[in-house]
């Protein structure tokens, strides 16, 4: 049986008197997509970078494809890719140049004038690197991590700054590469991406993993209420007539949210209430949690 393809027991990273990670234990498994979503000064990047070996943990242990990431890195980077979200590339080398170097460094390498291709930069082989749109050095960034047949791909917010259609086209990218066996460990603030893309979503806040699961796992099945109205609007006795086990909130202003056993019972005694209190339930509708409401949960509303 193979080990995993990362697998992280205890591990430790300290600045100074900070504690970057605490303790943290993390398993992406093999021929699959693993999320690391965090708040920013979680701790996601200093874990990220530890599995990497661009970081040496001060405690705890580390496991990529079953090799030490610092003391096994001559054996494992061939193995590897990585997707840095800025730097790394040389700024006068033409896109289509730069890949085609990279390539050379893999026994197998994927062909990198299909690769561009495949990501819409077809077009800009010969552009130098720095005259590349922020997007477009995203996806020959993603290109580079990929292009070698890597068996694991870190991919850091690999659609950021992306248009839709480029965005939809990494995606799908990502999706090959998993059911061609690679795994896959991303780490994004779009939830959407973490919720479409990944079979196991790990949510870490200051230093620690706080959830992780599948992302119907973290959702759950229970449905809400969504509506939109007035600012300010008292819940308590839309509570008191709720069916117990239920919960009601205003968030943001005027947006409001009502959790439950969702069916025609308590459609009508929210509607009811709206009458009663003389306001319009405007954009109604019945919704499942999204990843997005449990990492607010979890990890709080307030800006770091």
């Amino acid at each position: 049986m193979s080990s995993p393809a990362v697998e992280l027991t205890d591990v430790v990273k300290r600045y100074g008197s900070k504690i970057a990670v605490d303790g943290l234990s993390l398993t992406a498994e093999r021929a699959a997509v693993t999320a690391v979503l965090g708040p920013n000064g979680a701790g996601k990047t200093s874990t990220v970078e530890i599995c990497e070996g661009f970081r040496r943990a001060d405690s705890g242990t580390v496991r990529v494809l079953g090799l030490d990431p610092v003391r096994q890195a001559r054996d494992l980077k061939p193995r590897v890719g990585v997707m840095l979200q800025s730097g790394g590339m040389p700024p006068a080398a033409g896109a289509g140049d730069w890949l085609r170097l990279v390539s050379r460094f893999h026994a197998h390498p994927l062909d990198p004038v299909a690769l561009l291709d495949r990501l819409g930069l077809a077009e800009h082989t010969r552009t130098p690197v720095r005259r590349l749109s922020g997007g477009q050095q995203q996806r020959l960034s993603l290109a580079a991590a990929v292009v070698g047949r890597p068996e694991l791909v870190f991919l850091d917010e690999p659609t950021a700054g992306l248009d839709p259609q480029a965005r939809h086209a990494c995606w799908e990218l990502i999706g090959e590469l998993r059911a061609a066996g690679v795994s896959v460990v991303l780490t994004t603030h779009h939830m959407e991406e973490a919720e479409r893309l990944a079979d196991h979503v790990v949510i870490i806040d200051r230093g620690r993993v706080v959830a992780e699961g599948s992302p119907a796992q973290l959702t759950g099945a229970e449905r809400q209420l969504r509506f939109r109205a007035r600012p300010g609007l008292d819940l308590d006795e839309l509570l008191g007539a709720l069916p117990v086990g239920s919960a009601a909130k205003e968030s943001p202003g005027g947006h409001y949210i009502i959790e439950g056993q969702v069916g025609p019972e308590l459609l009508a005694t929210v509607t009811a209430w709206c009458a009663a209190e003389g306001v319009l339930a405007e954009d109604l509708s019945v919704e499942r949690r999204t990843l997005e409401d449990v990492f607010l949960e979890l990890t709080g509303r307030e800006l770091r």
